[in-house]
């Protein structure tokens, strides 16, 4: 996977005060744009068995590294699974690594196999493929609706999301074309509770924090869409409490991260046009690479989901 664009460095030009982010209807292109991405193209009608799989083509999102966002290309890879699946049946878990980098420069093909429908569940692995080769190989198990226990861990207390700064006015006055890419052209909206680590590192390293986020512009309703676009938006955060603990940030000089697998799990429908807490935390760091694990609460304080990723991060020093 290719991480998230690093911002440019405080000293580029200091941020002045801002405006509270723009209201969400005036900010449609960011995320109309992903929409379109992620409206995936079926190419080929295979039986779904190893040797014959189901094909899908989409093409990427603009990035300033030149290449692929892993969590685009775990989302295309979980719509494509979820366009083979009974009516229906939601994703509940997945599991998938990153092979390889990914380029902008051609499509990318999704290669999606029928591994077992039982009575309430079905399972499908997908590949996702450029050059011939893959970038991303996926598991995905996904259930009908059904009745069950009900427990959840409860929601940790948290500032709304209104009182926390978002990556706007943090990053929206520095004229660097990152900053422009994390503030102005996302799809989503990120506010770090306690600080971002955008410009320098946590004056009190620690080894968790939480983040609100949220896709600025309505959604639908269509629960397949929203748990697809929860994967692709946690995976810009995901590694950040293990370079919180180590006393880095995105802008530490040299710095190299990427991820390398993700494992997640739905536990209730959510809607990623409305806020998300990110609750995570990072168990261990060694061998140039970390664990970054998270909590996913609606702000009502229902769980909705659970996510760990293993990730590399390297540092010149280390």
């Amino acid at each position: 996977m290719t991480p998230e664009p690093t911002p440019p460095s405080s000293s580029s030009t200091s941020p002045g005060p801002t405006s509270d982010a723009a209201p969400r209807e005036k900010v449609p292109n960011p995320l109309s744009h992903l929409l379109d991405v992620l409206r995936l193209e079926r190419v080929g009608d295979g039986d779904g068995s190893a040797a014959d799989p189901e094909h899908f083509r989409g093409e990427s999102v603009h990035q300033p590294t030149g290449r692929v966002y892993g969590g685009q290309v775990l989302a295309q890879a979980v719509l494509a699974a979820g366009r083979t699946v009974p009516d229906g049946r939601l994703p509940h878990s997945l599991h998938g690594y990153f092979l390889r980098p990914g380029g902008l420069d051609v499509p990318i093909d999704f290669a999606v196999e029928r591994l077992r429908d039982g009575r309430s569940f079905s399972a499908r692995r997908t590949h996702a493929i450029q050059h011939g080769k893959p970038i991303l190989s996926m598991i995905a198990s996904f259930q009908e609706d059904q009745g069950g226990i009900e427990h959840s861990s409860p929601m940790p207390d948290a500032p709304a999301p209104e009182e926390v700064p978002s990556a706007l006015d943090v990053l929206g006055d520095i004229d660097h074309p990152i900053a422009r890419f994390w503030s102005h052209h996302s799809a989503f909206e990120l506010r770090h509770v306690g600080g971002s680590l955008y410009l320098g590192p946590d004056h009190e390293p620690k080894d968790h924090q939480m983040v609100w986020m949220r896709a600025r512009g309505d959604v639908g309703d269509d629960q397949l869409l929203h748990r697809a676009l929860m994967a692709y938006a946690c995976d810009q955060v995901m590694l950040e409490p293990i370079l919180r603990q180590s006393g880095t940030s995105w802008v530490t000089p040299d710095l190299s991260i990427a991820s390398l697998d993700h494992a997640m799990w739905w536990h209730r429908d959510a809607r990623v046009d409305e806020w998300l807490l990110y609750v995570q935390s990072a168990s261990s760091a060694q061998g140039g690479r970390g664990l970054g694990a998270a909590r996913v609460f609606a702000q009502d304080g229902t769980l909705v989901a659970s996510i760990a990723q293993e990730g590399m991060v390297r540092l010149p020093a280390l």
